[in-house]
């Protein structure tokens, strides 16, 4: 028997019986049902000051993947250095890790959306200033290590303030699927942006694609400044040392968020240099260049957009720990299986299941802990999920691009791949112990959000 909760209360269906009854269900009841699906899936949307989120974050995220994977190819042009890739990875991503305590001490103390607003804003003054340097030709290796580590600062007050900004467009209710629409938006524009930027790149340079992106920001700019979001009152610290110290005990003590974040934080070590390592698979090992690189960004993105989705059309957080656990095993043995490739195009298909399965994972993290904490930790908390998330992975790109120097890409990418799948047998080993704790968590903070929703429902099942 399969448990349901709606907003109604309990429903329990046996799923043998649901598959007869769609079965003899005549054409328009199954069009219906679709239809009820997609409902589902993009209900977050239904909220305006989303829906003006979601619009321009999307422009500007195929700005943001433009950059992305032009910044990539330009460092490469410029040095032919894995090393170097790892050390411009290594300086974008550093300041989250370090900075990322202060933005969540921001988000728990001040408006989330004039902190999203203010870092939007200063994301778009250094990407102009990258296209200026770049289009003049002025351009050298420490101007992007220089630029990429002050966007790394700003990315430290975005994330967190971002991430807690979602349940205040959407409420409680629905903010697993805001999270999992925030994810194919994502993951939608890493589609498009790196097959753009290979494009571009290949025909008129990166520069152009630096300066695409700095206008980009304008639209999600736009969005939050025409958004109506009532502030909360927020509890005013003495001590912003304190503060911080408050949300990292939560964190210890909370087995579940705990067991999660480490999870995070070893795959984005290990796993993910294999994206700053991309060039080189593209240049001289799949023989595809620019262009290449391109659709091999396009093809994880697609899959990354695929797992999103599928969270989209799930209700409740019931079995989202065995999900996190299967998909970075899958992810891990996808790697190693892309690692040993010499085709292109198999290549391109292998990588479909490393991003879906990497994304579901993340995003199925982000939804467990966001529903587990409580509403006044909620920006200090998703400050350490960057410092997991984001902040190890500068770490991971350093020692990536060390290892990749001396054994080459393929054998540190296949490194990564084998050490993700010992991670994810840790954590399913851990499941048992923190299964009911998890429970206890969801149960309370949507009790305290003032009504049972159907997270409250799944928490108490058995």
């Amino acid at each position: 028997m399969e448990r349901f909760a709606s907003s109604k209360g309990f429903i329990v269906s046996d799923t043998r019986t649901q598959i007869g009854e769609e079965a003899a269900a005549g054409p328009g009841e199954s069009v219906a049902r679709r239809e009820s699906r997609w409902l589902v899936a993009s209900r977050a949307l239904r909220h305006r000051n989303f829906q003006l989120f979601f619009s321009g974050q999307l422009i500007s995220l195929i700005g943001t993947w433009m950059q992305s994977v032009a910044q990539s190819w330009l460092v490469y042009r410029l040095t032919g250095s894995a090393l170097l890739l790892g050390a411009v990875g290594f300086a974008s991503q550093i300041p989250v890790f370090l900075f990322s305590p202060l933005g969540g001490i921001a988000a728990d103390r001040f408006d989330r959306r004039k902190i999203v607003v203010a870092t939007q804003v200063g994301s778009m003054l250094l990407a102009f200033v990258l296209a200026g340097l770049t289009l003049l030709g002025k351009i050298h290796v420490w101007h992007v290590f220089v630029l990429a580590a002050l966007l790394g600062v700003v990315n430290a007050f975005d994330i967190p303030g971002r991430q807690s900004f979602l349940v205040d467009m959407v409420g409680r209710e629905d903010l697993m699927n805001a999270i999992a629409l925030n994810s194919s938006m994502f993951n939608g524009a890493r589609v498009v942006g790196p097959a753009i930027a290979g494009i571009l790149v290949a025909r008129i340079g990166e520069g152009w694609c630096f300066f695409a992106n700095a206008v980009s920001y304008i639209a999600v700019i736009v969005g939050l400044l025409l958004m109506k979001v009532v502030s909360t009152a927020r509890p005013t610290m003495t001590s912003p040392l304190e503060h911080m110290l408050e949300g990292f005990r939560f964190v210890n003590r909370t087995a579940p968020i705990r067991a999660l974040l480490l999870l995070l934080g070893l795959v984005s070590l290990v796993g993910m240099p294999y994206v700053v390592l991309m060039p080189i698979f593209a240049d001289k090992i799949l023989h595809g260049g620019a262009r290449g690189l391109g659709i091999l960004m396009g093809a994880t993105g697609i899959g990354a957009l695929l797992g999103a989705l599928t969270l989209a059309f799930r209700e409740g957080v019931k079995g989202l720990g065995r999900w996190v656990a299967l998909c970075c095993a899958g992810f891990g043995v996808s790697l190693v299986v892309f690692a040993l490739s010499h085709r292109f195009w198999i290549s391109v298909i292998l990588l479909l299941p490393v991003g879906y399965t990497m994304m579901l994972q993340m995003a199925c993290s982000n939804t467990l802990i966001q529903v587990m904490v409580p509403d006044a930790l909620r920006g200090r908390v998703m400050a350490v999920y960057s410092m997991m998330f984001m902040g190890m992975a500068p770490i991971g790109a350093l020692l990536g691009g060390a290892i990749a120097d001396h054994l080459g890409a393929q054998v540190t990418v296949g490194i990564g791949g084998v050490a993700s799948v010992f991670g994810a047998c840790w954590f399913w080993l851990q499941l048992p112990k923190i299964r009911v704790e998890a429970r206890r968590l969801i149960f309370a903070q949507n009790m305290a959000g003032g009504e049972p929703s159907d997270m409250t429902a799944q928490a108490v099942e058995d």
